[in-house]
């Protein structure tokens, strides 16, 4: 009897210790007394680089992969399905790339036709052309009528078993070079389409710029920006737009690497090159990827105008990528870069009566930029670094004081390079260090706290490039999995909350292509016909569209909310709307509930409970659903102390007006 009764005794204890852990409420302090620390409208941005096919088969809207012949290998994304190499061709006809060395465009196509019923000129597109039922496509070419009968070029798009979806006869007339121009629309949905030219009648034509894009671009613009992926970026409300990357910036040589000024003026006329990324990762050579650069600085300044963003262009310093040659330009030599700085700023903000304000004008805007911000380098680290930071700081600073320069800390959160650029950009008064951090999601977590100790003093942090690597950093295997946005969502609180010392924030990289990515996780996917956002985006969206105006102090037991009991918050207030914004993160695998305290503050009844959660932590978005994505709830709380459930895995974020 006594040892039933010490059995029940035991199982009594065990219960209520079950349900009193099962029912404690954890308390959260929300202290309404001024911070006096804002919340930058440049908080929370987006980093675009040219990796994955994220401007040339991505957001540039081209459908044409290699429209001009440009690349090393002249005829690739081309095939003559019916022309032999060691042939007369006599049956069919062929193609000869013909070169003026002296032009930026400097190849075009002869194609001399023998056999009109037999020749066909063929283009892949990037991994495919993506085609919508029923919408229109401008085609256009430059053709030169050289001699023969030649009376018609015969344009159709066919699907992956050469069925014709649409096909449009285009009437050459006269001599000399003229621009064609015709419009598809296509009787059937296809991912991935084909062009193919043929010609009524023989003889010799010179052809370039073959170029095909959807009518219905971002803001409708003819040679535009594909309107899907755009408006993802417009729904995040981006405090600014940093670009065109990434080490892109740099190049493996600094033969190529991103010089804005060849990115200007006609389409037509812009020079191709090939992009670092083709073969930047053994695991995804891609050879037949170039930069059009029909996405040029005049499109990057435009697109940041229509999304409400900062532009933040990146420079090159003189240093090709350190990961590759790490070729350096003589200090002697580098003033060429640095008036690249100097033109750029004029060339953003100048008046039509400068020399670059004038081109901008030219291209479309006369208005201008009001760029605020310019990066020197990309993740450069080193002695050779901070010698070539100091000549362009010299410089920006004396012609235009009112710049805020971004200057680099390295491609690692921590190590020796890292610690000698953080002390030598303190010495130099430097504005704003880009840090990067690719890492694991428990190092996500387990850094929330990483800048409460960083000095109030010194420079600002740009936390230019993070996403956590669900494998390892460059693995082709890492994941868009809820695992990884959790623990950014946690790494985020710990920005937000230092918003004295982190100015500005962006996810990397930006977008990948389906079929031609090199690196992975990515913010958001495509292919030729669709995207999703993964649930990294959604962290990212909570956070931008609830940045709030004014940080609030948000305390347990007097100490900010960074990991205690897998819970980490913050708090900001948003004068505009009037209203009080907490972010709460828990990664515990059980439900918690949040006792919220005001203290100084009065609160509005008013509750929005946005939540984003997933069943299991390797759970991913993809293109046939997005089953992690907000879920709003709103309610009325009482005044004074409430409480909130905040579910399991879960990101939530309570709006109190």
């Amino acid at each position: 009897m006594k040892t039933k009764n010490k059995i029940f005794t035991l199982l009594l204890s065990s219960c209520v210790a079950f349900s009193t852990a099962q029912t404690s409420k954890f308390t959260l302090d929300l202290d309404g007394t001024s911070t006096n620390i804002k919340i930058q409208p440049t908080m929370y941005g987006i980093f675009f680089e040219d990796i994955n096919f994220a401007a040339d088969g991505g957001i540039y809207a081209e459908l044409i992969k290699n429209r001009s012949f440009e690349f090393d290998e002249p005829l690739t994304g081309w095939k003559q399905k019916n022309t032999q190499t060691l042939s007369h061709n006599l049956d069919s006809g062929f193609l000869t790339i013909y070169s003026d060395h002296s032009k930026t465009n400097k190849n075009y196509a002869r194609i001399t036709v023998h056999n009109d019923k037999k020749y066909i000129l063929e283009n892949e597109g990037f991994r495919g052309i993506g085609l919508h039922k029923d919408a229109g496509y401008d085609f256009s070419f430059d053709l030169e009528n050289a001699s023969g009968n030649i009376s018609v070029v015969n344009a159709s798009l066919v699907d992956e078993n050469g069925t014709v979806i649409s096909t449009v006869p285009i009437i050459i007339k006269g001599k000399g070079w003229q621009k064609y121009k015709a419009v598809f629309s296509p009787s059937r949905t296809v991912e991935k389409a084909k062009l193919q030219i043929t010609f009524t009648g023989t003889g010799v034509v010179n052809i370039d710029m073959i170029s095909l894009f959807p009518q219905d671009t971002w803001k409708g613009r003819k040679g535009g920006l594909r309107k899907d992926l755009v408006q993802k970026l417009y729904d995040l409300q981006p405090g600014f737009l940093r670009f065109p990357g990434g080490c892109i910036v740099e190049g493996r040589t600094l033969a190529e690497r991103y010089q804005w000024k060849k990115t200007l003026g006609n389409v037509a006329d812009r020079e191709y090159l090939i992009n670092k990324w083709s073969s930047g990762f053994p695991h995804r050579l891609t050879p037949d990827y170039y930069q059009s650069f029909g996405l040029g600085f005049y499109e990057y300044f435009q697109l940041s105008e229509d999304l409400g963003a900062e532009p933040l262009p990146i420079l090159s310093c003189g240093m090709a990528c350190q990961f590759n040659t790490g070729e350096l330009v003589d200090l002697e030599e580098l003033n060429p870069f640095v008036q690249d700085a100097l033109d750029l700023i004029e060339f953003a903000n100048g008046d039509a009566n400068t020399k670059w304000g004038k081109i901008r004008a030219e291209m479309g805007h006369p208005k201008a930029f009001n760029m605020k911000y310019i990066g020197v380098g990309n993740e450069q680290w080193g002695e050779d670094y901070i010698e070539r930071y100091k000549i362009f700081e010299k410089a920006i600073h004396a012609r235009y004081p009112d710049i805020k320069i971004i200057s680099g800390s390295g491609p690692s959160p921590d190590g020796d390079f890292f610690d000698y650029g953080w002390k030598e950009l303190k010495k130099l008064n430097a504005q704003i260090v880009d840090e990067h951090y690719y890492n694991s999601a428990k190092w996500f977590q387990e850094n929330a706290a990483r800048y409460d100790k960083y000095d109030r003093n010194g420079p600002k942090v740009f936390a230019g490039e993070y996403a956590v690597q669900s494998v390892k950093v460059v693995s082709p295997d890492n994941k868009n999995n809820w695992e990884s946005a959790l623990s950014e969502a946690a790494f985020m609180t710990g920005l937000e909350r230092n918003a004295d010392v982190v100015t500005m924030t962006s996810y990397a990289p930006l977008f990948a292509h389906a079929d031609g990515w090199q690196w992975t996780p990515d913010l958001i996917w495509f292919n030729n016909l669709q995207s999703y956002a993964t649930p990294n985006y959604y962290v990212q969206k909570l956070f931008s569209n609830n940045k709030g105006s004014d940080l609030l102090r948000m305390y347990h037991n007097k100490k900010s909310v960074s990991g205690q009991d897998k819970l980490y918050a913050t708090a900001v207030k948003d004068n505009k709307n009037d209203e009080v914004i907490i972010k709460i993160v828990n990664t515990d695998s059980k439900e918690k509930t949040i006792e919220i305290n005001p203290r100084n503050i009065k609160l509005g009844q008013k509750l929005m409970k946005i939540i984003l959660t997933a069943s299991a932590l390797s759970d991913e978005n993809n293109f046939k659903t997005e089953n992690i994505q907000p879920v709003e709830d709103n309610s009325i709380i009482k005044k004074g102390k409430f409480s909130v459930e905040i579910p399991a895995n879960s990101l939530v974020v309570l709006k109190i007006k």
